[in-house]
């Protein structure tokens, strides 16, 4: 009894130590326990962790393109090799245009078959081995986005999907580095290879683009993003004050219609009932007429409606016999007397122009040729005489 007694507040002692451990993490911040701390990386998964292996084999298969027979011959034995190091078999069918993997006997990794899946599934959609086998490791996983029916139109589809990989590649190359991702944009589908955190963000970014926003606002919220990541006060904080709210600036407008149909106002009542012919005439009096006058009446209308039409037919024929109306004769316009003419000063303007006319002499160099040939003349007559 007494060896019971002593044991009960031993084990009361372990409980409230126990409890008191189990107190301490909750005292701690919480912002330390959602960190994870620089440089951890989860341990692998080896052969001692599953050492009977598993329990049934499994398997998966995917079609691929014709286009992608050649380069898949040539990578083959390069992803046979790989995933043997695992033991998982794959086999490339060409006649069906399938590729397999399956588990082996030997695999102890539950997890690889998945992996394997898509490896497959990547090389299918034109992704180089060489990225496709990354797929393998813990840390890294992959995600296929179909685009093919987020728009209607294919023209506005290929603007949008060019958008998204920009000029040259640029705007593709920038998320690439943003999120630590390979992405590849092949037809209807866009693959990524990296990260969850990484892989998230090129879904998001990818899927605004095929509904009309462009891919530079969320690649400028990343850049952000980024930068706030390496305050570690701000980690724990909300982020949205320091994020650029864009807003739509083309709103389209509902175009309006031609015709306007107004709607009447609602009433319960039914509308009225149209008038008969018999209550046309009753209102008329024509109902209480005799079949004679009633013949006369209708013919005296068909012979007023004929003389309107002769009226009209006779109206017609004599407008080709109207003269049209003659324009008045403009007067001609008396030559103004009163306009004189300058003739002192159109000589002026005269002499002017020929003064500069190019090598014209002036008045003064004129007067001086005209004495050097006056003297001339008279030395010549001088010499004339004193010759025998």
């Amino acid at each position: 009894m007494a060896s019971s007694l002593l044991a009960r507040p031993e084990k009361a002692a372990g409980k409230s130590e126990f409890r008191s451990q189990k107190l301490k993490p909750e005292n701690q911040d919480e912002s330390e326990l959602l960190t994870v701390p620089d440089g951890w990386k989860e341990p692998a998964f080896s052969k001692e962790d599953n050492p009977r292996g598993l329990l049934e084999e499994s398997s998966f298969a995917t079609l691929f393109p014709k286009y992608r027979e050649a380069y898949l011959k040539e990578c083959w034995p390069l992803v046979q090799k790989a995933l043997n190091e695992h033991h998982v078999n794959a086999t490339l069918d060409l006649i069906e245009g399938s590729m397999t993997v399956c588990t082996t006997k030997k695999t102890f990794d539950p997890y690889i078959i998945i992996r394997a899946r898509d490896l497959i599934r990547l090389l299918a959609r034109s992704v180089s081995y060489e990225q496709a086998v990354r797929i393998l490791q813990d840390d890294v996983a992959c995600d296929i986005i179909k685009i093919g029916s987020l728009v209607r139109n294919k023209e506005r589809f290929v603007k949008r999907r060019q958008r998204l990989i920009g000029p040259k590649g640029s705007t593709l190359k920038a998320l690439e580095l943003l999120t630590n991702c390979y992405i590849m944009v092949q037809g209807n589908t866009v693959s990524a290879i990296g990260p969850f955190s990484g892989l998230k963000e090129v879904r998001k970014v990818v899927l605004d683009t095929m509904k009309n926003i462009h891919p530079i606002y969320n690649i400028k919220s990343l850049m952000i993003k980024r930068e706030l990541a390496k305050d570690s006060e701000l980690r724990s904080q909300s982020w949205e004050r320091f994020l650029p709210q864009f807003k739509h600036k083309n709103v389209n407008k509902r175009k309006e219609p031609k015709k306007k149909t107004v709607k009447k106002e609602y009433t319960p009542f039914p509308p009225p009932q149209p008038e008969s012919q018999i209550d046309k005439e009753l209102a008329s009096g024509e109902y209480f007429l005799k079949a004679n006058q009633k013949k006369r009446q209708k013919m005296e209308a068909i012979k007023a409606k004929q003389a309107e039409a002769v009226s009209k037919r006779q109206e017609e024929r004599n407008k080709a016999f109207i003269p049209p109306k003659e324009k008045p004769v403009a007067k001609p316009k008396k030559a103004s007397t009163e306009t004189k003419i300058d003739v002192a000063s159109i000589k002026e303007k005269v002499k002017k122009a020929k003064n500069k006319k190019l090598g014209a002499l002036t008045a003064e160099e004129i007067a001086l040729k005209m004495e050097a040939d006056e003297k001339k003349r008279k030395e010549k007559k001088s010499n004339a005489h004193k010759t025998p």
